[in-house]
């Protein structure tokens, strides 16, 4: 590339903070395989997927339930998702009411069931609100979906999901980034799984 060298270490540098969390991705694809299996079984047995996040993963939150519900990719099922976030109405009178660290806590113990699945976005693993969200949801008996960075924060810490994915970043952009790969490669493989005989049950098919 041409110019300056002080340029061109910047824009090295620009990918390489991208490459080694997106190999990570790679790298938990065991991790991931095993989420989507138990988020195959619950759509399987009827549950809903209930998603949420504060700030701009809020706005993931509500990227990933469309997706779910109605596939940008022609022939594939659509699949019950929410996002939790997309009720202003509701998140502001909670968040009012009774607290900003409630406001998906207390939408799941009304909405959700056992058979549902809930899905937490934090950059950082410590949004409060999205902690009690995932804890609130446990005590349900839903299946726990963490989407988290850094060192996972909180949620990690604390095993606050059954399921916790973490983007091994620092950078919230790159964390971002990381978690939309997550996700999509989330909505494929729990497609694949559902197109395959005998990865539910012995009569499922697409």
């Amino acid at each position: 590339m041409s110019g300056s060298p002080g340029r061109s270490t910047a824009v090295e540098d620009l990918f390489e903070r991208r490459t080694t969390p997106l190999h990570g991705v790679a790298d938990d694809a065991a991790a991931i395989a095993d989420t989507c299996h138990a988020m195959a079984l619950r759509f399987h047995r009827g549950g809903t997927l209930r998603c949420f996040g504060n700030g701009a993963a809020s706005t993931d939150a509500q990227h990933v339930s469309v997706e779910f519900v109605h596939p940008v990719i022609v022939g594939k099922r659509a699949l019950p998702a929410v996002s939790l976030t997309a009720d202003v109405a509701t998140m502001t009178g909670i968040a009012y009411t009774i607290g900003l660290d409630e406001v998906f806590a207390h939408q799941l113990r009304q909405l959700g069931s056992p058979h549902d699945i809930a899905l937490g976005l934090s950059a950082d693993g410590c949004c409060g609100n999205v902690v009690r969200g995932l804890e609130a949801a446990k005590e349900l008996g839903m299946l726990t979906v963490a989407l988290v960075g850094g060192d996972g924060g909180t949620i990690a810490a604390r095993s606050a999901a059954d399921h916790i994915l973490v983007a091994r970043a620092e950078d919230p952009r790159v964390i971002k980034e990381v978690h939309v790969t997550t996700y999509h490669i989330l909505w494929e493989l729990v497609h694949v799984i559902f197109e395959q005989p005998g990865l539910l049950t012995p009569e499922v098919v697409a």
